[in-house]
């Protein structure tokens, strides 16, 4: 699977002592849901990469914003992502490097992994539960089989809803299949994941519900809006 310097050489800005403490779980992550071929390792990690901003962010920031007010019911966006009690919006934030939000996601992917995130939703920001819900998302949404095809533009759709950031994300999966490309160990044959999983249905993450209803800014204010934290 991918070495430390593999992964700080695809993100530049990625600490080594991060990384180093990050690696196990990506790598292990990766393995048990079959991200076990170059294209498929290098399109994940890029994706990743753009999501997290270099797995800085792990952690919504909760002002509450104006936005994230949206999030507490009573609200459409808040019936959208199954958040029915007050304080749901709090407390099923956007956690994770992909960045999952709301209740009714937190419920179905800590089924899919056999863990009660709606008892303790604070594990979802944490790297051996959040790389486990990376990979189970981009398992469960055809990703792999995307990456096998090559269709880059098809992933950043289904993990995004659109094409949002495809620029960026674009040259971190060139930079990837080039670092890739100089040695790539594949790994272990597949692993079974937690909990026995075998036919994944698709999953969201909730964070598209939020992007698609967020309201108009200008671009400048958008890309000075960033409201994660590194964990």
């Amino acid at each position: 699977m991918l070495t430390e310097m593999q992964l700080r050489q695809i993100m530049p800005t990625l600490g080594a002592p991060r990384a180093e403490a990050l690696l196990p779980f990506l790598n292990g992550a990766m393995t048990s849901y079959g991200v076990t071929t170059l294209p498929r390792a290098a399109a994940s990690v890029a994706q990743l990469a753009h999501e997290s901003g270099e797995f800085r962010w792990m952690e919504e920031i909760w002002g509450p914003t104006a936005a994230q007010k949206r999030y507490e019911p009573p609200s459409d966006l808040a019936a959208r992502l199954g958040n029915t009690e007050a304080g749901d919006g709090l407390r099923f934030k956007g956690r994770g490097p992909i960045q999952i939000t709301g209740r009714f996601n937190y419920q179905r992917f800590g089924q899919q992994l056999g863990i009660d995130l709606l008892a303790r939703p604070e594990l979802a920001a944490t790297p051996a539960v959040a790389f486990e819900v990376a990979a189970l998302f981009w398992k469960s949404n055809g990703l792999n089989e995307l990456a096998d095809a090559g269709d880059f533009l098809r992933i950043t759709k289904r993990i995004n809803g659109g094409t949002n950031g495809l620029a960026e994300r674009e040259q971190y999966f060139a930079r990837a299949q080039a670092v890739l490309a100089a040695g790539f160990d594949p790994g272990p044959a597949l692993a079974v994941p937690r909990g026995g999983i075998a036919v994944l249905p698709p999953l969201t993450r909730g964070h598209e519900e939020i992007r698609a209803r967020a309201p108009r800014v200008p671009v400048a204010r958008r890309c000075n809006a960033r409201l994660l934290r590194a964990a």
